[in-house]
């Protein structure tokens, strides 16, 4: 069920959300009831064992959570459990419980894997504070490994188009709905917001995916060589032309043909560009000879082409003919709401590419992430989330950031209605655990969220 939640929908008494999985080991009943008691009650969902041999029966590289062990259990005590599950997962983070004696040995034991201890008698929202950051470890090295995964199987990563917002629902929905057809396509949006990508999306998603996907930057090809690139040449049909050459179009044939920054094609180019598209032959130079292509196009711009057809400089009868599908690419600027969720993405990515551990923005960065323009839109959040995973700087210092021309309001709702939604997306829906991390009553949790039409269900993953 989808909708916005309102307090009806929730009351105080409603089961707690799922924060994430938790294998809690004590040989003391008590112990353990109270324990799994207490991160039942956070929503964690708990499997309880009364020892160590127990407990290796659930582990795995796949647990998707953490472990809770006592350290002064008989057979095998915590330590010597640590010490097998990181040979299953050295990843895989092990919280011990130790008594007061035993906090010399619990620091040693952090010094060789644990991820963290907790000292006899500890208050429950200690033990899932502690969980709920090792869960949160735990959710992004699988993330990784998916990603890594991903790329080893030749997979663009890349490729995703990520957020939750109007702009972006409506882009992926129109997406789905052409990408199985042959129509061609005019992606138009501001430099950086990632038109490539959408043209690579179209292509996954359509049934051209196994054959090739060809893309040339019309704005950074010289002249000279455009029309040869573009068409391809026989041999002997210009000096240097020594063999033949196929073109770029010939060789999407069957598959999808990008022109980025197709504003900068010579005009006298885009007539011959506009034959291809009606005919779908193309006659490479040098020959007589029309070679039959079946490709989708897809064409993109930065700039207004209806404008550019009316100054004279893109001719009009290509701007129809491409203007017949258009998916809009929203700025970053008009899509805050989704820059907590792509700068996670984007870190997870980095920490693949640079083999580092990928680091956890904090709330406050995240704010200070949404407070900026980004004129150079998701390229530019790309490259600070590079920066971020290599500890290079800190994320988007505050004198960075540029005037904003919101009102003072309308920026205070938007960071509010960015903090629930940034909260929600990091506890996974978790509805408990958001109103304890932003610390407000709930029902001005449910309020808010009414007001600005969230819905707990979009966070669930």
């Amino acid at each position: 069920m989808t909708g916005t939640l309102s307090e009806n929908t929730a009351p105080d008494n409603a089961a707690p959300d799922n924060a994430g999985s938790v294998l809690f080991v004590d040989d003391e009943r008590a112990v353990r009831l109270a324990g799994q008691q207490a991160l039942e009650l956070a929503g964690f969902e708990v499997t309880a064992c009364d020892g160590a041999e127990r407990a290796l029966r659930h582990l795995g590289r796949d647990w998707p959570g953490c472990l809770v062990t006592d350290v002064r259990m008989p057979q095998m005590d915590g330590l010597a459990l640590l010490a097998r599950v990181r040979e299953i997962d050295p990843d895989l983070p092990v919280i011990l419980i130790t008594g007061h004696g035993d906090v010399p040995m619990a620091v040693e034991a952090m010094r060789n894997g644990a991820y963290d201890f907790l000292e006899k008698p500890f208050p429950s929202d200690r033990l899932t504070e502690i969980a709920r950051r090792a869960v949160e470890k735990r959710r992004l090295v699988m993330e990784n490994r998916r990603l890594r995964a991903q790329i080893a199987g030749g997979a663009d990563p890349a490729g995703t188009i990520v957020g939750r917002t109007p702009g972006i629902e409506r882009l992926r929905t129109t997406i789905a709905a052409v990408a199985d057809t042959d129509a061609d396509v005019l992606v138009f949006g501001e430099t950086g917001t990632g038109k490539e990508m959408v043209a690579r999306a179209l292509h996954e998603a359509s049934g051209r995916r196994k054959s090739p996907f060809v893309a040339l930057n019309c704005g950074a090809m010289p002249e000279s060589i455009f029309e040869s690139e573009l068409f391809g040449h026989e041999a002997g049909a210009f000096t240097g032309a020594a063999k033949r050459r196929v073109g770029r179009i010939e060789h999407a044939s069957g598959g999808t043909l990008f022109l980025d920054e197709i504003e900068s094609m010579p005009l006298s180019l885009q007539v011959k560009l506009l034959r291809v598209i009606q005919e779908r032959v193309v006659e490479p130079l040098g020959s007589n000879e029309q070679v039959p292509v079946d490709l989708r196009v897809v064409a993109a711009t930065k700039a207004d082409l209806r404008q550019a057809a009316d100054a004279g400089t893109f001719r009009a009868d290509l701007y129809y003919r491409l203007n017949v599908v258009v998916l809009t690419i929203p700025p970053l600027r008009e899509r805050r709401d989704d820059i907590p969720l792509l700068f996670q993405h984007f870190v997870v990515q980095a920490a693949t590419r640079y083999n580092r551990e990928p680091r956890v923005p904090t709330r406050e960065q995240l704010q200070r992430l949404m407070g900026q323009d980004w004129p150079g839109n998701v390229r530019e959040l790309r490259n600070a989330a590079d920066r971020f995973v290599l500890g290079l700087e800190e994320v988007a210092p505050v004198a960075a950031a540029a005037p904003s021309t919101l009102s003072l309001a309308e920026q205070v709702d938007l960071f509010e209605k960015g903090l629930i939604q940034s909260e929600l997306a990091r506890q996974r829906g978790s509805v408990k655990a958001a109103i304890e991390a932003l610390n407000i009553p709930r029902k001005t949790f449910y309020d808010k969220l009414k007001r600005y039409g969230l819905s707990r269900e979009d966070f669930i993953e």
